[in-house]
């Protein structure tokens, strides 16, 4: 009798559920997606098949032909292998939309004639009950999911096959377009013209600094003037205001005092997790994504193997299960007492379209606490695991509660407002409090209403205020009268993206990751400091984009179709239909904007002449995005030229950058581009190394200027007598001499000697090191005299085993600090007491 075959997505899942499953269960990995739609495919001979996009049958009711994956053959032919001999096959992939496409491509692939032998098992949380209660109740793969799925491929198939030839033949070969990427892409660049065409307006503000009978003195702000809202464009305005104020008299108008309370919010949903990492952890959403895959199918916790910490981490649900709502109860009663505890679980709405099958993000299991097992995890699953954690727990616990005052005080024709506020009950803020988005500054409003209706919002700091009442006279200590600028919006950076598109309705909760990386690659976008910039190239696609396929790079035409896939799943729509719909109008766009008659003409630069052949020079895009001036005879003639001024694509320099000169050759530096990043150079380069880096002078028009010199140390150069000095290089900082390039010396860091004679020469002392990536090894101080390295930290113990003359150490999650042998025909192992 065989054995029962569960196949799941990754070894590391496999790894944990095998343990809650009994002897009779194989566990076995897909490693993902086992077949896709070919990358390059062939052409259906003949005009029965109609029309065909990258392997799309238009006619043919959009026909499809998967194929396997060449790097998984060897995967799935052992999975056929193992599927010959089993009873039962039991698909355990993810349980969203790309989990089912991947069980359905399995059942599709494994050869099974008896298809009642495969059986679909899913768990939002990779827990010994979670994965036994699945195992309990398998179902059939959902055909509405997979068609859901399938939809999405080939909408992404028809635009990325379909519009990236065109991009190819106009822009520059390489280059794709993506139905989701492009929109992404354009939000990009309209927030860049956003800015760019920002026009920055003046205002001042009043605050006067008064004092009651009792102390503290406080801050008011000038309100209103005259009855109506103050708005101080200029100085002369700022200056009237104030020779009012100072003659004036400050007398208390009202006192008005109320409860405010701040209630938490909900458990994390992929986006919301995503952009918080990125605001606290500064972690990239990629990272993010990786780090939570590892805590949702499992993390070595000593003597319990590998244990899932956190529920499935793609999901748009607020939704938590029963038990997790009464464990978080529980432990929210005995950590923090009943104060801190709502009478009644706290349920969060999730947004329209959500699935609800799915749970929001939570640990599985709180008794094992962040700190409870921070030594099995490493630092960055510890910071993501905390996270996730104390976000679960103060989204069940109570508001946060505020005393609020508000003043009014008459001086004059002005009114003055101060607020005062004190936290009297911490509520949930004793364990989370969300990071504020980045806001640019703007002329404050009279009352902000949105952020009045906003209860989970962060509270305004307010100054501590003292007993007042209604008529009571104030003396004026200080008066600010302060000249401010308006700021244009923020460019995006990966967090505020994500959630663009996630209020916009783009994308799902497993693409955001691909979507940033994508336009990344492309060299459509640029990441400085942690901001999108639009490339001149990515501004062109976009355009162009625009220009041919307006409804592909529409907001809510996108939006509307991740509705339509959602429809499909939920089976209020099908297939064929929203293929249907969608080609009726892209097939008309592609034939009028990429058709045979529709050629691209090339973008020739007026007055420009290649120097070599005399053929007119056309305008194309290289690395980075950057355009570019070449024959238009290419290849036959191969003559480039650089783009000057706005039209080059490269940042403003600063006039003080501009004015280097080589220390060297004594000529005018100029401005460069390389792989790590801008800087000056002689016009010899890179015959002569004379370079100086370009950093960001703002973040408004990126402008660049020269970084600071090098900042010289108390100590000589050995070589040239000149002082040392503080340099940067693409390994981080070092010491190195002043006069580089004419003199290359470079200080070494001091080796740390460990008390252990070299085992190899017996002469020289070993001696920790780093590489040249920062990691640590060891090796002999005689180096290059003797050659003697090692990865671990050599200890002088012998191996009782095979007698050699040193063990190594490490460090391991699971056992903790181990000593081994090196040799690897021994083998010696063993659990050594904590250092």
């Amino acid at each position: 009798m065989g054995k029962n075959l569960v196949i799941v997505e990754s070894p590391a899942k496999a790894k944990t559920i095998n343990k809650y499953l009994g002897k009779d269960f194989l566990v076995k990995a897909s490693m993902g997606h086992v077949r896709d739609l070919p990358k390059n495919p062939k052409k259906p001979k003949g005009k029965a098949a109609g029309r065909v996009i990258g392997g799309v049958q238009i006619e043919k009711g959009f026909a499809v032909d998967y194929e396997p994956l060449e790097k998984k053959k060897k995967v799935l032919d052992e999975l056929k292998t193992a599927a010959k001999t089993a009873d039962k096959i039991y698909l355990a992939g993810d349980p969203d939309r790309e989990g089912e496409a991947i069980c359905w491509h399995l059942a599709e692939s494994l050869g099974v004639k008896d298809k009642k032998k495969l059986r679909r098992v899913v768990f939002h949380e990779i827990t010994k009950k979670a994965v036994q209660a699945a195992f309990e109740h398998p179902r059939d793969i959902d055909e509405k999911k997979v068609d859901a799925q399938q939809t999405r491929r080939i909408l992404d198939r028809l635009v990325g096959y379909g519009v990236s030839p065109i991009l190819w033949e106009r822009v520059r070969r390489g280059l794709s377009a993506g139905r989701v990427q492009s929109v992404a892409l354009r939000l990009i660049c309209e927030r860049e013209r956003e800015i760019r065409a920002f026009v920055a307006e003046e205002y001042w503000s009043v605050l006067a600094h008064l004092k009651a009978g009792a102390p503290p003195v406080f801050p008011a702000n000038l309100l209103k003037r005259g009855g109506k809202p103050i708005d101080i464009t200029n100085a002369e305005q700022a200056q009237a205001v104030r020779a009012e104020l100072e003659a004036a008299t400050f007398k208390v108008a009202k006192v008005a005092q109320k409860e405010r309370k701040r209630h938490p919010v909900p458990p994390f949903i992929t986006s919301k997790l995503q952009q918080e990492a990125f605001k606290k952890l500064r972690f990239p959403v990629k990272k993010t994504m990786q780090v939570a895959q590892k805590l949702y199918e499992g993390i070595e916790i000593g003597p319990e193997g590998s244990v899932g910490l956190i529920t499935y981490m793609r999901t748009d649900s607020t939704r938590v299960g029963d038990d997790a709502l009464g464990a978080v109860r529980r432990h929210v009663a005995g950590t923090y007492g009943e104060d801190f505890l709502p009478e009644k679980p706290v349920f969060y709405k999730s947004k329209s379209g959500a699935q609800d099958a799915h749970e929001a993000i939570r640990p599985t299991d709180l008794d094992k606490s962040p700190d409870a097992i921070k030594r099995y995890l490493g630092k960055d699953e510890y910071a993501l695991y905390r996270l996730i954690w104390n976000r679960f727990v103060a989204s069940q616990m109570r508001p946060a509660v505020y005393d609020e005052t508000v003043v009014d005080v008459e001086a004059a024709s002005c009114l003055l407002r101060a607020k005062g506020s004190t936290l009297r009950f911490k509520g949930f803020l004793a364990v989370y409090e969300e990071t504020p988005d980045e806001k640019p500054e703007h002329k404050p409003a009279p009352e902000d209403k949105a952020a009045q209706a906003d209860d989970t919002a962060p509270e305004e700091a307010g100054s501590e205020l003292p007993p007042l009442v209604e008529g009571q006279v104030l003396s004026l200590q200080k008066l600010d009268t302060d000249q401010h600028f308006t700021q244009p919006p923020p460019r995006f950076s990966e967090a505020t993206l994500v959630k663009e598109l996630e209020e916009n309705g783009i994308g799902r909760p497993s693409t955001y990751a691909q979507i940033l990386a994508t336009i990344e690659a492309r060299d459509y976008v640029e990441k400085r400091e942690g901001k999108f910039f639009p490339t001149e190239m990515g501004f062109h696609v976009i355009d162009l984009l625009i220009q041919g396929f307006a409804d592909i790079v529409d907001v809510e035409y996108t939006a509307a179709l991740e509705q339509e896939l959602d429809a499909i799943e939920a089976g209020e729509d099908n297939l064929l239909n929203t293929l249907g719909q969608f080609w009726k109008k892209f097939g008309k766009d592609l034939d009028a904007f990429g058709g045979k008659k529709q050629k691209a003409a090339p973008a020739f630069v007026d007055g420009e002449v290649c120097e070599k052949c005399g053929s007119p020079m056309v305008k194309k895009w290289g690395g980075g995005g950057r355009p570019f001036l070449g024959c238009s005879a290419y290849p036959e003639c191969k003559f480039t030229k650089k783009l000057e001024g706005e039209e080059s694509g490269f940042p403003p320099v600063d006039p003080e950058a501009l004015a280097l000169r080589c220390s060297i050759h004594d000529e005018p530096m100029q401005p460069r581009s390389g792989r790590f990043g801008y800087f000056m150079a002689c016009p010899r380069y890179p015959e002569c190394k004379q370079t100086r880096k370009l950093i960001r002078a703002n973040d408004v028009d990126g402008t660049l200027k020269p970084e600071p010199p090098p900042r010289p140390i108390d100590e000589n150069c050995p070589d040239c007598g000149k002082p040392l000095a503080w340099r940067r290089g693409r390994f981080g900082p070092f010491i190195a001499c002043s006069d580089y390039p004419s003199c290359k010396y470079i200080k070494k860091k001091e080796a740390i000697e460990i008390g252990l004679l070299c085992p190899e020469c017996h002469e020289g002392q070993v001696v920790e090191r780093k590489g040249r990536w920062g990691k640590s090894f060891y090796g002999c101080r005689r180096y290059p005299k003797c050659t003697f390295t090692a990865y671990h930290k050599p200890v002088a113990e012998p191996c009782p085993d095979c007698g050699r003359a040193y063990l190594l150490e490490k460090e391991t999650k699971k056992e903790g600090r181990v000593l081994f042998c090196g040799n690897e025909e021994c083998g010696f192992k063993k659990v050594a007491a904590a250092a």
